[in-house]
C-alpha cells in the first residue's frame, strides 16, 4: 500500500455525490481510465490495491460495517463480468452518443460519468457490506479490464521451501484469493498485505 491509500476514498462521494451540483466532477473518471491504461499492461491490477479510490473506500470505511463473508467463485468467472463491462460501457457509451450536440454537452456528459459512479458505488456498498469488503471489486469492469491487460505482470511469488502453510497471507488477502495454490493470480491487486503478514518471508513481487 502507498502512505495516500487510505485516504483516496474520500474522492468517491467527493465525485458521485458533488457531482450531482456540479458534474464536471465527473471527469476524474477520465483519469482513473487513463491511469488504469497506463498502468495494467506492466503491472496488472496494481492500481486497484494502491491508488483505486472506490477500493480505499471498500478497504478503509465499509469494511467497518462488513460481514465479510467469502466472496462467491461465480462472480470472478469471465462469463459474468464481460457481459457486465460490455452492458456497463455500452450503456455509457450510448448515452454520451445521445448528448453530443445537445446544448450543455460538456455538462450532460460529465453527469454521465457521476452517475455511473453513482450507481457502481452503491452496488459495491451493498455488496461490501453485506459479503465482504472487496466484493464489487471481484467483477468490477475496471478490474477485469487491468486483468486482461496485465493479469500475469508483476506477479506474486511464492518460496515454497520457506512457506509453512500457516495461511495468514490467505486471512488478510481482501480479494480472498488461493495464494498458497496458485502460482498465477490475475485477480491480485498488489496490496502487499500478504507479504507484510508473512511470518517467514516466503513472498515477493
Amino acid at each position: 500500500l502507498l502512505k495516500i491509500t487510505p485516504y483516496l476514498g474520500i474522492l468517491v462521494p467527493i465525485v458521485s455525490i458533488g457531482g450531482l451540483w456540479y458534474p464536471v466532477l465527473g471527469y476524474f473518471m477520465l483519469l482513473v481510465f487513463a491511469a488504469i491504461f497506463l498502468i495494467s499492461p506492466f503491472r496488472g491490477r496494481w492500481f486497484c490495491g494502491n491508488l483505486c479510490p472506490r477500493g480505499s473506500l471498500v478497504d478503509f470505511w465499509v469494511c467497518k460495517i462488513s460481514k465479510k463473508k467469502k466472496i462467491p467463485e461465480t462472480l470472478r468467472s469471465l462469463w459474468i463480468r464481460l457481459p457486465i463491462f460490455f452492458l456497463l460501457m455500452g450503456f455509457m457509451g450510448y448515452r454520451i452518443t445521445n448528448i453530443i450536440g445537445s446544448l450543455n454537452t460538456f455538462e450532460k456528459i460529465g453527469m454521465v460519468f457521476v452517475t455511473m459512479c453513482l450507481v457502481t458505488t452503491a452496488i459495491a456498498i451493498l455488496l461490501g457490506s453485506y459479503l465482504s469488503p472487496r466484493t464489487w471489486c471481484s467483477f468490477c469492469p475496471m478490474g477485469t479490464v487491468q486483468r486482461l491487460l496485465g493479469g500475469k505482470r508483476y506477479q506474486l511469488k511464492l518460496s515454497k521451501e520457506k512457506c509453512i502453510s500457516c495461511k495468514k497471507c490467505e486471512k488478510v488477502c481482501p480479494m480472498q484469493l488461493k495464494i498458497c495454490e496458485s502460482e498465477t493470480l490475475p485477480d491480485c491487486i498488489k496490496c502487499g498485505r500478504c507479504v507484510t503478514v508473512c511470518p517467514k518471508e516466503a513472498l515477493k513481487f
